[in-house]
This record gives structure tokens, sequence and C-alpha cells, in this order.
């Protein structure tokens, strides 16, 4: 008998060449729906409701941005999902000096509450979900997003949205970090208390797996490293005395789809049942606290430079991907994103890849269709079976906030993308246009270009901002934050005040910086 080639996933986790039904622990009696809801945490999934289809996007001035948001939901997007520039991200005014040659460049600038009204003109807010990709500075955002809609005349109480909001996935694997962890946990759980009152429907964090994978995680490292900032996340919301019952509801989470369509699958599948388990474990009696509720964006590492087009089937598997594992709301990434901003052509392909999707494959027509594949139930239990091994590695090293102080999840994920990169320049993973099924060609896709003068646009709308606004009201509302902030009171009724009062992000993200200090 020939010798069978020996295959493994990026995760390690070997395929055999085929599977019977002696697999273990078999969900095909489980139904949609129910604890541990391993197939789905909605009994009709898509039957009853699409997956929200997002479009992230965000780029120059408020303006511009506004006019592509106006373009995406005349296309059918049913949500937005707003891009940030990095120095919206790391609380610098487009002012400041450390923003210049950023502004406007990764994500839309946003300085005050007149760029986030330009940014939503023409949108009610109430009318429809935003999710805001932002995270040391997500707090501000989200108080001018609820200024704004209390200037729409909105009812807070019917807001739908999310912040990502989740602070330790940045020290571990994007950067974008301000404070250093304690003061910026304690942060978060005053979104979690004081959204649980003001604005019951908003998801309050998205617990992001999407950009450790894009740093170089595993499949199975993504749901591990992520559930455990989860867990962190509900530690600290049950120290300072909150109802896991509530926010627990409030929870959500972010993950990414990669190219390999069943290891992925198993992924999704196999964290809604970790995640139920810890929320079980954490006190949770509500089955609502319990469901593990996600938003998948399509992998932008995955994408190559060379025969860009090629990404359009990339895209379209990771689509798949994310449908059949059960995703709630879904972005998929343009097939230029390798070298630019998307194009409007792009966006609409990626949208259309969606659309395609939800209403001409079938695979919306039932829940968990691959649910009782023998392949993919042993590959749901392998991959939730060595997750649970790094776990418990970070339990015991005491959570994932010391696992990251001691560099643990840090290393780890650059230990794998280390040992993936080194498998492409090998030939072993073959990536197709990269390393085999090579051409010469020239790229002939017009990038998306971003107009330099837009921080000289930004510089004079926070100078006309701060000659028309009541500065003495400002330093005041500042006072306030800084006085919270050195107490234990809840910051953000006095940051939703601050912005109302035309204080910039810059200048409330300075106000915290005097009292909790900067990570280094």
């Amino acid at each position: 008998m020939p010798e069978i080639k020996k295959i493994v996933t990026d995760s390690g986790i070997e395929i055999k060449p085929f599977y019977t039904n002696d697999s273990p622990s078999s969900t095909f009696h489980d139904e949609p729906g129910t604890f541990p809801f391993t197939r789905g945490i909605q009994a009709d999934m898509y039957r009853g409701k699409l997956w929200t289809m997002r479009q992230y996007a965000g780029f120059s001035t408020a303006e511009e941005s506004n006019k592509r948001y106006h373009y995406l939901l005349s296309q059918g997007v049913m949500g937005l999902s707003v891009a940030f520039d990095l120095p919206t991200q790391i609380g610098y005014d487009s002012d400041h000096p450390l923003a210049e040659g950023e502004v406007g460049k990764t994500g839309v600038a946003i300085d005050s509450i007149e760029d986030m009204r330009t940014l939503f003109n023409g949108i009610h807010l109430e009318q429809v979900s935003t999710s805001m990709t932002i995270n040391a500075t997500g707090f501000i955002l989200l108080a001018f997003y609820v200024a704004l809609a209390k200037q729409q005349g909105a009812d807070l109480k019917k807001i739908t949205g999310t912040i990502q909001n989740d602070i330790l996935k940045e020290y571990a694997a994007r950067g974008t970090y301000i404070y250093p962890p304690k003061p910026s946990m304690r942060i978060i759980t005053d979104i979690f208390e004081w959204c649980s009152l003001e604005v019951p429907k908003w998801n309050t964090i998205s617990i992001s797996g999407y950009h450790i994978r894009e740093a170089g995680s595993t499949a199975v490292q993504e749901i591990a490293f992520t559930l455990s900032n989860g867990k962190a996340y509900v530690k600290a919301a049950l120290a300072n005395g909150m109802d896991i019952n509530v926010f627990g509801k409030r929870l959500s989470f972010f993950f990414n789809a990669h190219n390999n369509l069943f290891e992925e699958v198993a992924k999704f599948r196999a964290a809604r049942k970790m995640w139920a388990k810890m929320m079980k474990e954490l006190g949770a009696t509500d089955p609502r606290a319990m469901m593990l509720r996600f938003h998948t964006q399509t992998g932008g590492s995955t994408l190559t430079a060379q025969q860009p087009h090629n990404n359009i089937s990339r895209v379209t598997i990771q689509t798949l991907a994310a449908v059949l594992g059960g995703t709630q709301s879904l972005h998929t990434n343009g097939y230029d994103e390798a070298f630019s901003l998307p194009t409007e052509e792009a966006a609409r392909i990626a949208l259309r890849t969606q659309q395609v999707a939800a209403f001409e494959s079938g695979i919306a027509d039932t829940a968990d269709p691959l649910g009782g594949s023998y392949f993919i139930e042993a590959l749901t239990n392998e991959v939730e079976e060595k997750a649970w091994q790094i776990v418990q590695r970070i339990d015991a090293m005491g959570g994932s906030v010391s696992a990251i102080e001691q560099g643990f999840i840090q290393n780890e994920i650059a230990k794998s993308a280390y040992e993936y990169q080194q498998k492409i320049e090998t030939g072993e993973k073959i990536i197709v246009g990269v390393n085999k099924f090579e051409v010469k060609e020239e790229n002939k896709v017009p990038p998306f270009k971003i107009d330099d003068h837009i921080r000289e646009v930004q510089i004079q709308k926070i100078k006309a901002l701060k000659t028309s606004r009541d500065n003495a009201k400002v330093d005041q509302c500042l006072q306030e934050i800084n006085d919270r902030a050195s107490g234990d009171a809840n910051l953000m009724p006095a940051v939703v005040e601050a912005v109302e009062n035309k204080c910039t992000l810059g200048e409330i993200a300075d106000t915290l910086r005097e009292v909790f200090g900067e990570y280094k």
C-alpha cells in the first residue's frame, strides 16, 4: 500500500485521509439555539435574519467618508463599519506634531463632535447599526456618537452598534494603546456600566481575535487568546459589582476568516462552545449571556499584491467559512487592499460576494449546514481541545493581563508568524501567485489615493472650533474628567458632557494621560 501523504492545518492539527462515525462527541443530535450553542445561537439562524452585511470604510475627511457611506447604503449594506486614522486611534488631534503624515490615511480623522456630525450627515443613527473599530479612545468616539444621537433627537434606548474597545489585544498584537493595562481596564468597565443604563442595546466591546490572527497567530491561538481576553474583561466587570447576566448580553466578538475552509468553520463552532462553558463557570445563568455573538472580517493578511484579482476567490472562500460557521455580521475585503484602501469598485464587488452567498448559494437556508459531518465534528473537537490547553496555560499565569505583561501571548504569536513565513519561503505552504503559479505582470489596478492636504483642512476646522466654543466651559469639563479619573467615579458622563461642549478628542485623551500616564 503506498504511503499516504501527511497533511496538517496551520494550527498543527493532522487531517486524516477520511473520517467515520466513530469520531467522539458529535453534535449531530444537538439543536441550534441551545446551550452550548455549537451549532449556532439562533434556532432558525439565517432563515429568521441574515447576517448583517457591513463594509468597513473610513478615509480622508468626514465629508469624504460620508459620501462612501451613502454609496454603500445605496448598494445594500445593512450596517456601517467605521475605520479611524491612527491619530484618532491613539488620542492625538490632527494638529498634533505626531499626527503629521498620518491624518486621514488609514481611516477617517475625527477630532470633535463637529467631525462626527459631518461623518453621519443624512444618516439617522436610530435607523442604522454602526460598528466602530476603535480601542484606546473608544470611550471618546462612543461619547461623540451618543452626543450626536441626542442632537438628532434619537431614542438612546434604540441605538444599536458596537465599539471594539478591546485594549488587551492592542498590547498583544496591534499597538494602538495609550494608557497602562489597569486604567485601561477601568475605562472599559466604566463603559460597560454606563451603557447598561444609558444605551442598553449597544455592544460595549468587540473582543477581537482578528488582529491577533493578522499578527500571525494560528486559528487555535486566535480563539484561545481572544476568549482568555474575554474572560479577563468579565472578571474585571464582576469585580466592579456588575451583573454578568446583564453585561454578558452586550459582549460581542470579532474573528478573522482565513482560507482553510473547514478549520475556520470548526474554529467558529468551537469558540461558541467554549465561551458558553466559560460564562456558565463564571456565574451566568441567562442563556443569552452565554451566547458568543461575533462579527467576521475576511483575512487582510491573506490578500496578495501579486495577481490581485485572485483575492476575489480568496474572499469568497472566507465568506463561506464565516457563514457556514454561523457569523452574525460580516465584512468582506476589497481585492485591492494589499496595496491601498479599497476603491468603490472593489468595495462593491466585496459586498456583492456576500449578497451572492446570501441569495444564490443556499448556504443560508438551514442552520449549521456542516453539522454532523464526521470531518467537521472531529475538527471542532480538536480545535477546542488545543485551544483549552492554551487557555489553561494563561489561567495558570494569572489571566490575560498577566500573560501579556510577561510577554507570553506576544511571543507565541511571533513564533507562529515566523514558522508560517518559513513554510512560504520553502514552498511547503503554497500561496497562489506568490510562490507558485507566478506570472510576470505589472499591477494595472489603480490604487486609491488620499490627498496629502487633509491635515491642513483638519487643522483649520480645529482652529475654528476653538474660537467659537466656550473655553471656560471646556476647562471646567476637562477638570471634571481629571477629578473623576483621580477617583473612582464613572468617567462616561463627564466625557459625554465634554464632547457636547466641543472638547476635542486630543484634549480629553491628554487629560487622562496626565492622570494615568502612558504605557511604554
